[in-house]
């Protein structure tokens, strides 16, 4: 542990119930942070997966297999039952930038 904690976090981390929070899903997680009243809210822009697919002028099936997406995925994206996150949004972003560049770069991986 780190030399530089206080008891009081010391003790709070021997208290704490490792395996129940190794247990809580994306959707615990989220349920939570949106019954917390003083959680910040989410302050990233969204993403149109649709117009950045569309941009490229590729189907569903061409954009999930050009850029490693699943087709459902894709699809979930573009019907909003689903919002892509993390390293998901990075590469949505790199793909609007330069489409052909990336997709080259990742064929060529």
């Amino acid at each position: 542990m780190a030399k530089g904690i206080s008891k009081a976090a010391r003790k709070a981390l021997a208290r704490t119930n490792w395996r129940r929070i190794d247990a809580m899903t994306d959707g615990d997680i989220a349920r939570q942070i949106a019954s917390n009243r003083d959680a910040a809210p989410d302050m990233a822009p969204e993403i149109d997966v649709r117009a950045i697919r569309r941009a490229t002028g590729m189907t569903q099936a061409e954009f999930a297999t050009a850029y490693d997406f699943s087709v459902r995925t894709v699809q979930e994206w573009e019907r909003g039952a689903k919002k892509p996150s993390g390293p998901a949004r990075t590469l949505l972003r790199a793909i609007r930038s330069d489409p052909e560049g990336l997709r080259k770069a990742l064929a060529a991986a």
